[in-house]
Protein backbone atom coordinates (compact mmCIF):
# COMPACT_ATOMS: atom_id res chain seq x y z
CA UNK A 1 0.00 0.00 0.00
CA UNK A 2 0.77 3.47 -0.58
CA UNK A 3 1.66 6.55 1.79
CA UNK A 4 -1.62 8.98 0.62
CA UNK A 5 -0.24 12.52 -0.41
CA UNK A 6 -3.25 14.92 -0.01
CA UNK A 7 -1.23 17.08 -2.67
CA UNK A 8 -2.06 14.12 -5.30
CA UNK A 9 -6.55 13.98 -4.19
CA UNK A 10 -7.20 16.50 -7.04
CA UNK A 11 -10.08 16.31 -9.82
CA UNK A 12 -7.61 17.29 -12.38
CA UNK A 13 -4.42 16.36 -12.13
CA UNK A 14 -2.81 18.10 -14.89
CA UNK A 15 -2.45 21.61 -14.00
CA UNK A 16 -2.99 24.45 -16.61
CA UNK A 17 -0.43 27.49 -16.53
CA UNK A 18 -1.22 30.41 -18.89
CA UNK A 19 0.80 29.29 -21.68
CA UNK A 20 -1.60 26.28 -21.58
CA UNK A 21 -4.96 28.26 -22.97
CA UNK A 22 -6.25 28.69 -26.11
CA UNK A 23 -8.65 31.04 -27.39
CA UNK A 24 -11.91 29.28 -28.19
CA UNK A 25 -11.11 26.59 -25.30
CA UNK A 26 -14.93 25.83 -23.92
CA UNK A 27 -15.58 24.71 -19.85
CA UNK A 28 -19.10 23.52 -20.00
CA UNK A 29 -20.88 23.82 -17.14
CA UNK A 30 -24.12 21.61 -15.50
CA UNK A 31 -27.66 22.18 -16.58
CA UNK A 32 -29.92 23.81 -13.93
CA UNK A 33 -33.63 23.88 -13.92
CA UNK A 34 -34.47 26.75 -11.46
CA UNK A 35 -36.66 25.72 -8.81
CA UNK A 36 -38.52 27.38 -6.73
CA UNK A 37 -36.03 26.18 -3.86
CA UNK A 38 -33.48 28.17 -5.64
CA UNK A 39 -35.22 31.23 -6.00
CA UNK A 40 -35.48 31.04 -2.19
CA UNK A 41 -32.44 30.31 -1.31
CA UNK A 42 -31.03 33.32 -3.75
CA UNK A 43 -33.61 35.08 -1.57
CA UNK A 44 -32.29 34.18 1.86
CA UNK A 45 -28.27 35.13 0.87
CA UNK A 46 -28.96 38.54 -0.84
CA UNK A 47 -31.72 39.90 0.86
CA UNK A 48 -33.45 40.71 -1.54
CA UNK A 49 -37.57 41.05 -0.81
CA UNK A 50 -38.82 42.13 -3.68
CA UNK A 51 -42.12 40.33 -4.62
CA UNK A 52 -41.34 39.58 -8.00
CA UNK A 53 -38.91 37.49 -6.89
CA UNK A 54 -41.31 35.42 -4.52
CA UNK A 55 -44.74 35.99 -5.08
CA UNK A 56 -45.67 34.00 -8.38
CA UNK A 57 -49.56 35.89 -7.97
CA UNK A 58 -47.47 39.31 -7.89
CA UNK A 59 -45.84 38.35 -10.94
CA UNK A 60 -48.85 36.88 -12.67
CA UNK A 61 -50.60 40.55 -12.56
CA UNK A 62 -48.03 41.80 -14.56
CA UNK A 63 -48.21 39.73 -16.83
CA UNK A 64 -45.37 37.14 -16.20
CA UNK A 65 -46.14 33.27 -16.22
CA UNK A 66 -43.79 32.70 -13.11
CA UNK A 67 -41.77 34.36 -10.31
CA UNK A 68 -38.63 36.18 -12.30
CA UNK A 69 -35.33 35.53 -11.98
CA UNK A 70 -33.04 37.91 -10.12
CA UNK A 71 -29.83 38.96 -12.74
CA UNK A 72 -27.73 37.91 -10.30
CA UNK A 73 -29.54 34.71 -9.83
CA UNK A 74 -28.55 34.16 -13.55
CA UNK A 75 -25.25 35.20 -12.98
CA UNK A 76 -24.19 32.74 -11.14
CA UNK A 77 -25.18 29.93 -12.81
CA UNK A 78 -22.00 30.97 -14.57
CA UNK A 79 -19.71 30.65 -11.46
CA UNK A 80 -16.27 29.03 -12.69
CA UNK A 81 -16.74 26.68 -9.67
CA UNK A 82 -19.57 24.67 -11.39
CA UNK A 83 -17.04 23.18 -14.22
CA UNK A 84 -14.00 21.99 -14.41
CA UNK A 85 -11.95 25.66 -15.08
CA UNK A 86 -10.63 26.25 -11.33
CA UNK A 87 -9.41 22.58 -10.82
CA UNK A 88 -7.30 22.98 -13.73
CA UNK A 89 -5.79 26.16 -12.08
CA UNK A 90 -5.28 25.43 -8.76
CA UNK A 91 -1.41 25.93 -9.16
CA UNK A 92 -1.82 28.31 -10.98
CA UNK A 93 -4.52 30.95 -10.66
CA UNK A 94 -3.51 33.98 -9.14
CA UNK A 95 -7.18 35.66 -8.99
CA UNK A 96 -10.54 36.68 -10.19
CA UNK A 97 -10.15 40.49 -11.28
CA UNK A 98 -13.09 41.49 -13.37
CA UNK A 99 -16.75 40.11 -14.09
CA UNK A 100 -19.34 41.86 -16.40
CA UNK A 101 -22.53 40.81 -17.90
CA UNK A 102 -25.66 41.62 -20.23
CA UNK A 103 -29.29 40.08 -19.57
CA UNK A 104 -31.11 39.90 -22.62
CA UNK A 105 -33.76 37.75 -21.80
CA UNK A 106 -36.63 36.70 -18.23
CA UNK A 107 -35.95 33.37 -16.86
CA UNK A 108 -38.05 32.16 -14.48
CA UNK A 109 -39.27 29.18 -12.15
CA UNK A 110 -39.12 26.51 -14.33
CA UNK A 111 -36.22 27.61 -16.35
CA UNK A 112 -33.82 25.21 -17.48
CA UNK A 113 -30.55 27.04 -17.84
CA UNK A 114 -26.90 26.27 -19.53
CA UNK A 115 -24.44 27.73 -19.39
CA UNK A 116 -20.49 27.84 -20.95
CA UNK A 117 -17.30 29.62 -20.71
CA UNK A 118 -15.36 29.99 -23.40
CA UNK A 119 -11.88 31.53 -23.98
CA UNK A 120 -12.04 34.74 -25.59
CA UNK A 121 -9.04 36.47 -24.52
CA UNK A 122 -5.44 35.60 -23.30
CA UNK A 123 -3.34 38.76 -22.31
CA UNK A 124 0.56 38.02 -21.36
CA UNK A 125 2.19 39.67 -19.28
CA UNK A 126 5.54 39.02 -17.59
CA UNK A 127 4.80 36.93 -15.27
CA UNK A 128 1.17 35.57 -15.20
CA UNK A 129 -1.21 37.12 -17.91
CA UNK A 130 -4.81 37.48 -17.89
CA UNK A 131 -7.49 34.69 -19.29
CA UNK A 132 -10.61 36.45 -20.25
CA UNK A 133 -13.59 34.00 -20.55
CA UNK A 134 -16.58 34.99 -22.33
CA UNK A 135 -19.94 33.33 -20.60
CA UNK A 136 -23.12 32.30 -22.01
CA UNK A 137 -26.07 31.20 -20.37
CA UNK A 138 -29.20 29.89 -22.75
CA UNK A 139 -32.41 28.86 -21.61
CA UNK A 140 -34.22 25.35 -22.69
CA UNK A 141 -36.03 27.37 -25.71
CA UNK A 142 -32.12 27.89 -26.90
CA UNK A 143 -32.69 31.60 -26.08
CA UNK A 144 -29.43 33.61 -25.01
CA UNK A 145 -30.46 34.77 -21.98
CA UNK A 146 -27.03 36.28 -20.41
CA UNK A 147 -23.36 36.98 -21.80
CA UNK A 148 -20.85 38.19 -20.16
CA UNK A 149 -17.10 38.00 -19.31
CA UNK A 150 -14.95 37.22 -16.71
CA UNK A 151 -11.24 37.60 -16.42
CA UNK A 152 -8.15 35.88 -14.31
CA UNK A 153 -4.98 36.29 -13.53
CA UNK A 154 -3.26 33.12 -14.50
CA UNK A 155 0.95 32.52 -13.22
CA UNK A 156 2.82 31.33 -15.87
CA UNK A 157 5.32 28.71 -15.90
CA UNK A 158 8.53 29.29 -13.91
CA UNK A 159 10.70 28.84 -16.49
CA UNK A 160 8.40 30.46 -19.33
CA UNK A 161 8.42 33.68 -16.92
CA UNK A 162 12.17 33.93 -16.53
Amino acid sequence: MTEFDPAEHRMVPDQRWFEDFSLGDRFVLPSRTMTEAIFLAFQAASGDNHPVHYDVEYCRARGMPQMLAHGLQTLIQTAPGAGLFPFLVEDSLVGFVEQSSRFHAPVYVGDTLYSALVVGELTPRRTTGVVGLNSTVHNQRRELVMEGVMRFVIRKRAEAAS
